[in-house]
């Protein structure tokens, strides 16, 4: 029993990150973080975002992948660059 007790206060912290809302460019842009670098693939299939902001030692990368075979057709990632 003491063992699940700390096991949930624990996992607590981990549990409440893992429900927070995920990155987004629209988070980012309501944030204040500004677009720092963009590429486009030779294909136009995907692209890469880079955000930065003052206030942080990190930068933000976007990758946004539209496929037409798949639903929902535009697939976006967000994730720190430490």
């Amino acid at each position: 029993m003491r063992w699940c007790l700390r096991s949930a206060v624990c996992l607590g912290p981990v549990l409440a990150v893992a429900a927070a809302e995920p990155l987004s460019i629209e988070r980012l842009s309501g944030d204040g973080w500004e677009i720092a670098g963009y590429t486009g693939t030779f294909d136009n299939r995907s692209s890469l975002i880079l955000f930065r902001r003052k206030d942080t030692k990190y930068l933000v990368q976007c990758s946004i992948l539209y496929d037409v075979t798949r639903n929902p057709r535009v697939i976006t990632n967000c994730y720190e660059l430490h």
